[in-house]
C-alpha cells in the first residue's frame, strides 16, 4: 500500500530507472599464430590451429576482425579520452595563410615580430653552385636567428678541448674546411671547434659591467652604472690614452694589410676603416655616418679631403639635389618678405652716409640658403662621408684629437669610443658573441613539427656573418633560414662610389690579415645593397635566396 509523501513527485524517477550501464564487451581472441584478433564466431577452429602451429605449419590468417562495424580500423581512429580538447589539432580549411612581404618571415621566439611561417619568400636570388653565397653587407649585425628543421644541439655545451682549439684556431688564423655534408654534427669535433672560431672579436675598451655596443642610442642602457671617471679628468684622461695607442695599433695593422677592416663606435657616429682591396678600392678607405654640419667643417679645417658619395654620385643628382634646394629656396623667399626688409634696413645707414655705390653688399641671403641645406642634411643617410688613401691617415690624427668624439655630459661622459676588430691589437680584449639553441613546435596542417633555431647576439661583423653560414651549410645539409637584425647607423656602409680597382692586385695580397680566403674573397665584392642591407636569408638545397 503506498503512502502519500508531502513533496513527492509521482513523475519523478529514480536514476537507475533512466541510466542504462554499458557492457564491457568481450576481448576477441588472438590468433597464436600471427598476433591479430579472431572473430569470436569461429571457436573450433582453434584446437586445430594450435596443433598446426606446433608442427611448424604456415598457417592463413582469420578474416579481419569487426568487419561490421570497421573493427581495427574504428579502433585506430577512436579518440583518446586523455587528450585535451583545447589542444587537439584542427584540419586546416581554407589556403595557407600569407605573410606581409614587407617583413621577414622567421620564427621569433622573443614575440618581437609575430608572422607567420611562408615557405619560398625570398626577394632576389643567387643560384650559382654551391659555393655562391650573399652579396657582402658592411653593416654590424645585433642579432641573428637561425631556424631549421634539423636539430642545432650540435652547438651547446661544447668540452673544455674543443673550446680551447677553438680559441688556438683563431689566433692561429688557421682555415678550416668542412665537408659539404656532415651526416653527424653532434659528433664533428671539427664543426664544434670551427663554431667556437667564429664567434670571436676584439674589443676595446673593456669594462664587464657595461655594455659597449652598440654606443648611438645606448644612453638608457649606461645609466644608472658605476662610472667613476665621470668626474674624474686625470681618469679619463688615461682612458684616452690607452684608446689612442689602440686605434693607433689598429691603423697600423690596416696598412699593412695585416688587419682587413675594424669599427670606431662613439656615441654620435661610427666610422668603417677598411684596407686597401676590399669593397672594390686599390687604397684605404674610411667612412663615417652619421655626420653633421659643424664636424665636415671640423674635418676641412684640418686639411681633410673627403666626399659624399650620395650628393656626388653623379653629375645629373648633384644638378638634380641643387635645382630642388634652389627651388626650396626661392619659394621660402617668397613666404618670407620680412627678412629681406630687414636686410635693406640693415644696410641703410650706407645710404645716409653716401657711400652706398663704394661697398659692395654681401649676398647674406645665398649663404644662409647654402647652410640651411646642409643643417637639413645632418644626421640623414646623404651625410656619409668617405675618406681615401692618405687623408685617412689626417682623420686618425683628427679623432684622437678631437674633443668632440666624447661625451661631456650624461651616462657616456668621459667614456672612449668602442674598437671593434675581427683580429687582436694592442690593447685589446678578446669577447664572444653570445650562442644559445631552442626548440619550439609550430603549428602545420596535420598538427605540429619539431622547428629548431639557433640565436646569436652581439656585435656580428661582415666576416662572422659569412663564416656562421658556412658553417651551417654543412651542419644542416645546405637548407636553413635567417632573419637578421641591423644597427641601422651602420645600414648606409654599404654605399658604393666606384673606383677603378688595380687590376695588379690579388686577393693573396691580404692573405695573412687572419680571414678565411672564402670570407676574404667575399668582402672583396662591390657592395650592391646601397642604403640598405641584408634581412632575410634562406638556403635551400645549397641555393642561397636573400632579401634587403
Amino acid at each position: 500500500m503506498s503512502m502519500t509523501v508531502p513533496g513527492y513527485s509521482p513523475s519523478f524517477k529514480k536514476p537507475a530507472e533512466t541510466l542504462r550501464l554499458r557492457r564491457k564487451r568481450p576481448r576477441n581472441p588472438v590468433d597464436p599464430g600471427t598476433g591479430a584478433a579472431v572473430s569470436p564466431a569461429d571457436p573450433a577452429e582453434l584446437g586445430p590451429r594450435r596443433a598446426a602451429l606446433a608442427a611448424g605449419l604456415r598457417l592463413r590468417p582469420f578474416p579481419a576482425t569487426g568487419s561490421r562495424s570497421g573493427g581495427a580500423a574504428a579502433a585506430s581512429l577512436r579518440r583518446n579520452p586523455f587528450a585535451r580538447l583545447d589542444n587537439t589539432p584542427r584540419p586546416a580549411v581554407g589556403p595557407e595563410p600569407v605573410t606581409d612581404p614587407a617583413w621577414p618571415p622567421f620564427l621569433d621566439f622573443h614575440q618581437e615580430n609575430n608572422v607567420t611561417w611562408k615557405k619560398g619568400f625570398s626577394e632576389r636570388t643567387t643560384v650559382n653552385g654551391i659555393e655562391c653565397f650573399f652579396p657582402v653587407d658592411w653593416s654590424i649585425k645585433t642579432r641573428l636567428l637561425f631556424t631549421s628543421s634539423q636539430s642545432f644541439t650540435w652547438a651547446d655545451h661544447l668540452k673544455a678541448q674543443e673550446e680551447a682549439q677553438g680559441f688556438v684556431q683563431h689566433c692561429r688564423a688557421t682555415e678550416v674546411h668542412l665537408p659539404e655534408n656532415i651526416q653527424d654534427p653532434r659528433l664533428s669535433t671539427e664543426l664544434r671547434c670551427a663554431f667556437q672560431q667564429s664567434l670571436i672579436y676584439w674589443l676595446h675598451p673593456f669594462l664587464p659591467w657595461l655594455q659597449l655596443f652598440p654606443r648611438i642610442g645606448a644612453d638608457r642602457k649606461i645609466a644608472g652604472k658605476t662610472s667613476p671617471w665621470s668626474n674624474d679628468e686625470g681618469l679619463q684622461q688615461i682612458l684616452m690614452s690607452e684608446w689612442s695607442i689602440s686605434f693607433t695599433s689598429l691603423y697600423n695593422l690596416l696598412k699593412t694589410k695585416l688587419c682587413p677592416y675594424f669599427y670606431v663606435c662613439t656615441y654620435q657616429f661610427t666610422v668603417l676603416f677598411r684596407a686597401a682591396g676590399l669593397a672594390g678600392n686599390d687604397i684605404i678607405t674610411a667612412i663615417l655616418s652619421p655626420t653633421t654640419r659643424g664636424l665636415r667643417e671640423a674635418m676641412k679645417n684640418e686639411g681633410i679631403e673627403f666626399s659624399l658619395p650620395l650628393i656626388k654620385e653623379n653629375g645629373q643628382r648633384k644638378q638634380k639635389v641643387s635645382e630642388t634646394s634652389l627651388h626650396v629656396a626661392e619659394s621660402e623667399c617668397k613666404t618670407e618678405p620680412e627678412d629681406d626688409e630687414d636686410e635693406e634696413e640693415s644696410f641703410s645707414w650706407l645710404e645716409e652716409m653716401g657711400v652706398q655705390h663704394k661697398i659692395k653688399k654681401p649676398d647674406i641671403s645665398l649663404k644662409l640658403r647654402k647652410e640651411k641645406n646642409e643643417v637639413q642634411m645632418d644626421h640623414r643617410p646623404e651625410s656619409i662621408v668617405l675618406v681615401k688613401g692618405i687623408n685617412t691617415f689626417t682623420l686618425l690624427n683628427f679623432l684622437i684629437n678631437c674633443k668632440s668624439l666624447v661625451a661631456t655630459s650624461g651616462p657616456q661622459a668621459g667614456l672612449p669610443p668602442t674598437l671593434l676588430s675581427p683580429i687582436a691589437f694592442r690593447g685589446a680584449t678578446m669577447q664572444m658573441l653570445k650562442a644559445r639553441t631552442v626548440n619550439v613546435k609550430t603549428p602545420v596542417y596535420t598538427g605540429y613539427k619539431d622547428q629548431f633555431s639557433l640565436e646569436i647576439t652581439g656585435p656580428i661583423m661582415p666576416h662572422s656573418l659569412h663564416s656562421l653560414t658556412m658553417l651551417l651549410k654543412s651542419a644542416q645539409k645546405g637548407s636553413f633560414s635567417a632573419g637578421l637584425y641591423t644597427h641601422e647607423p651602420t645600414s648606409i656602409f654599404n654605399t658604393y662610389e666606384f673606383l677603378e680597382l688595380d687590376l695588379s692586385f690579388s686577393e693573396t695580397d691580404l692573405a695573412n690579415c687572419g680571414l678565411h680566403l672564402k670570407t676574404l674573397s667575399q668582402l672583396t665584392q662591390l657592395p650592391i645593397l646601397g642604403k640598405s642591407s641584408l634581412r632575410f636569408m634562406e638556403m635551400d638545397n645549397y641555393a642561397c635566396n636573400w632579401k634587403s
